[in-house]
């Protein structure tokens, strides 16, 4: 890697935060344990070629164990197709003993996923989302509609009195099914909500037969995908099938998810949309392997990276690391059709998003603008202000320092009748939440650094007047075309590249539901993966015999990177582990006459050096093609998980030839070497193999990335601040580290826990018991694989042990009332089990068990 002396260049040597936060992390670290398991069984599932009698049979065995060995859990759900086994609610004492029962192959955690606020916003403008991936031309020019194609939605579900979805347009009154929403389930109800942080958390899920969508999100995907009436999506003709997973609000579950697959499966989906996702989670997760075994079914599974790119790198969400699953990353819109206000004197349209938890913006009246602060104030409004000093005014606040909520209050409290707040960094639409108690009871909207510091300019010299409107107008998006902020890293836990390919997200309008309004923007890798999920279906109509395996390399060949978002100027490629193979161009992917396979190449670790790879161009076109080769690198990232830092790539690619030609109706199989990235070790790097033709026809590529030296090297138990891992006692909900040992009952939550950090993913943890003096082996206390790593450089995961040890995977032992040392052993991510310098230690103060 080498600096740039270019302007701007010099921005690769410093450390950026992926987005400006609005506030640090503070408090107590965070327990990130979660408290509902799947329990995976020992047999392949009915998908894989198990027999049905089988999998039923090791379930039986499962409960009859979990009974004698007298476990108190619910069970959730039984799965037999997709995956095999169950998802149960267990407390953590008794997890440690779940894990011990004969014929359990594994434990995963079930993660709690949650649903993006949206954003209300009225009138269309998703066209212009449409003309960057090509779906325009599709449909005006290539006559593609996505007629005949069943496309699943697993969601909020899907308002189907929506006329854009030939609903009756009034509420409650159209049945279900309907001529386009063909099929469907409900496996939640109104009130179901996952999140135990929530004060609405209700787990009790009332399913019903009508996946109606009371929160607007599965409608919207929806819509992006097929919606035919005032908003046209990519593939207007589809029929879908809306599987509703979430609640009015608040979260769902991946044991739902899978149940939600299953159904679709048997409802003969063609592609699945998955906007949704769990971060940080290995191909193996129970999410992402029954995803890619939908694709091994013939169905296109399509989901959404995540929204979690401000967590650093490793981010990227199960189900979409799934091996066949096509992952989505987030570009944003080149515009955004937005609700405006006009300012005084010459009515300039301010464009602007509505706050989630404040009252809607008004469509008339007007009002002072107040000033808060200055465009270069730090905490403006993070402190109380003076009494009456914004009285009848709409305060002006830029962002930092401290939350949206403490700003909107602290206004209101001044007496403000209404608050803009703009970006302090980034040039992209803001969009706050100001929900909190006491409530904030005031119009809050948020605008770009852009507008805000004109307005502030603007009161520096004299007073001003905003004028609230009901209309709407479409802005330019100064950051449109590129990746967004929110976009998820890669790469997947086993080093395979992931995203897969990106499409527009950021500031998408499209359906909503008819009683929020009929219509709404929202931004997320949400909004991205199912302009992907209707271009897979045009494909499909254009090409019916595609395989739904062969789909995502279809689309990564023609898809066009895009310049690093936060130095475009530069002309670098964004990453590769953030973009994938780049924007989507659905037109190219369906008139290219040559398919190349595979459709990325996945370097892994960087220690073996060069390394050659087979590259097979077919050409199913009437006319021979000739190809120039060459290829162009992309921005690499460094070593660190949680505050990325960039540098210039250097790794080589080398041909056996410059050119390539494949006859018509031939093929032609070429080795690539790639000399991989040595400076940084411990980042990541990456670039295209580009294809250029000699007949005009679209320019094709193949994306690789790998790992920038020794992956064993990388560090899962980083020393935090609060000196993790620990030995720890359960009180009241609260953990207290016990450094100096101590005894436990072995009552109820009276057993010892273990809070572990950990920086990144491992292939298997595990904890083995010793007697204090001897040194005598007790055998495992606990063991899991495929371990996802933590959100942030302080918060921890906690394992129990409940006084039980497995010798020889069956075989327990309860141990008797004495002193103990436990042996934390973490294999890392690719590591090998046989290999010393693979695992890490950790030994815990004495354990004193003093049964009653």
């Amino acid at each position: 890697m080498v600096a740039l002396a270019a302007p701007g260049a010099a921005l690769l040597n410093q450390v950026f935060p992926d987005e400006p936060l609005a506030e640090p992390e503070a408090g107590p670290p965070k327990d990130e344990t979660p408290q509902r398991w799947f329990v995976e069984l020992s047999a392949s599932p009915t998908s894989d070629g198990g027999s049905e009698a089988s999998v039923q049979a090791e379930k039986k065995a499962f409960r009859d164990g979990a009974r004698a060995a007298r476990i108190n859990y619910r069970e959730n759900f039984a799965y037999s197709d997709l995956f095999n086994g169950l998802s149960i609610t267990v407390t953590r004492s008794q997890l440690s003993t779940v894990a011990r029962l004969p014929g359990v192959k594994a434990i995963w955690p079930v993660e709690v996923m949650q649903m993006p606020d949206p954003i209300a916003n009225p009138q269309p403008d998703l066209y212009t989302a449409l003309s960057m991936t090509g779906a325009d031309i599709a449909q005006n020019e290539l006559g593609l509609d996505g007629r005949g194609i069943r496309v699943a939605v697993m969601d909020t579900g899907l308002d189907i009195d929506h006329p854009d979805f030939g609903g009756n347009g009034t509420n409650h009154s159209t049945a279900f099914p309907t001529a386009r929403v063909i099929r469907g389930w409900d496996f939640v109800g109104d009130a179901f909500n996952a999140d135990p942080a929530s004060p609405s958390y209700n787990p009790v899920a009332t399913p019903d037969n009508n996946p109606d969508d009371c929160n607007g999100h599965g409608t919207h995907v929806a819509g992006i995908i097929g919606a035919n009436g005032v908003v046209k999506g990519v593939a207007p003709k589809v029929k879908f099938g809306a599987y509703r997973v979430f609640g009015c609000e608040g979260s769902t579950t991946a044991d739902i998810m899978i149940a939600a697959m299953e159904r679709a499966h048997h409802d003969g989906m063609d592609v699945l949309n998955m906007s949704i996702g769990s971060t940080y989670q290995w191909p193996e997760y129970p999410t992402a392997k029954a995803a890619s075994r939908l694709v091994n079914k013939g169905i296109v599974v399509v989901a959404s990276a995540g929204n979690s790119g401000a967590t650093g790198m490793y981010s990227t969400g199960a189900p979409s690391t799934g091996e066949k699953v096509i992952s989505v990353a987030s570009f944003d819109n080149i515009a955004a059709r937005q609700r405006y206000f006009t300012a005084s004197p010459d009515a300039l349209k301010v464009g602007f998003n509505q706050a989630t938890g404040s009252p809607l913006a008004p469509s008339s009246g007007s009002a002072p603008l107040g000033r808060v602060g200055t465009a270069t104030t730090t905490d403006a409004a993070c402190a109380a202000l003076p009494a009456g000093s914004l009285t009848g005014q709409v305060a002006l606040i830029r962002r930092g320092t401290c939350s949206f909520y403490i700003k909107a209050i602290n206004a209101q409290n001044a007496g403000a009748v209404g608050a803009v707040l703009y970006d302090n960094v980034v040039a992209a639409p803001l969009n706050p939440t100001v929900a909190g108690t006491p409530s904030v009871n005031i119009p809050v909207v948020g605008t770009t650094k852009a507008f805000g510091d004109v307005l502030d300019g603007r009161l520096a010299n004299g007073p001003v007047e905003l004028t609230w409107t009901g209309a709407t107008d479409s802005f330019p998006n100064a950051v449109g075309g590129y990746i967004s902020a929110f976009s998820a890293y890669g790469l997947s836990p086993d080093l395979t590249l992931k995203p897969d390919i990106g499409a527009p997200g950021g500031a998408i309008y499209s359906t909503y539901p008819l009683e929020s309004g009929g219509y709404a923007t929202i931004s997320g890798t949400s909004m991205a993966s199912p302009h992907v999920a209707g271009a897979a279906a045009l494909l499909l109509q254009s090409a019916p015999n595609t395989n739904a395996r062969n789909v995502a390399a279809i689309l990564q060949n023609s898809a066009v990177p895009k310049n690093w978002s936060l130095g475009p100027a530069t002309g670098l490629l964004d990453h590769v582990h953030r973009q994938g193979a780049g924007m989507l161009r659905i037109d190219d992917a369906v008139t290219a006459a040559v398919r190349i396979n595979p459709g990325k190449l996945s370097l892994g670790e960087g220690t073996s050096g060069p390394t050659t790879h087979a590259i097979t161009l077919k050409n199913t076109g009437k006319t021979a093609v000739t190809y120039t080769l060459s290829y162009v690198n992309a921005i690499t990232t460094g070593p660190n998980t949680f505050t990325p830092t960039f540098f210039v790539g250097s790794a080589g690619v080398t041909f056996y030839s410059p050119t390539v030609t494949v006859q018509k109706k031939q093929s032609v199989t070429i080795p690539v070497t790639i000399t991989p990235a040595a400076d940084q070790p411990g980042g990541q790097y990456g670039g295209y193999v580009v294809f250029t033709p000699n007949d005009g026809s679209p320019v094709l590529r193949v994306p690789y990335a790998g790992y920038i030296g020794d992956y064993q090297l990388r560090q899962v138990l980083v020393p935090t601040p609060n000196g993790f891992p620990w030995l720890a006692k359960l009180n009241a909900g609260v953990f207290t580290n016990q450094p100096a040992g101590a005894t436990y009952s072995m009552v109820g939550d009276d057993i010892p826990f273990f809070l572990v950090h950990q920086d990144h993913q491992a292939r298997e943890l595990r904890l083995d018991v010793y007697e204090a003096g001897s040194g005598k082996l007790w055998y495992t206390a606990y063991k899991e694989e495929f371990l996802g790593r933590n959100q942030a450089a302080t918060s921890f995961f906690a394992y129990s042990w409940d006084g039980i040890t497995t010798k020889n995977r069956n075989k327990q032992l309860v141990v008797p009332n004495g002193s103990y040392i436990l042996r934390l052993y973490v294999l890392k991510a690719l590591g090998d089990e046989n290999n010393p310098n693979h695992w890490e230690q950790w030994q815990s103060p004495v354990v004193t068990i003093a049964r009653p």
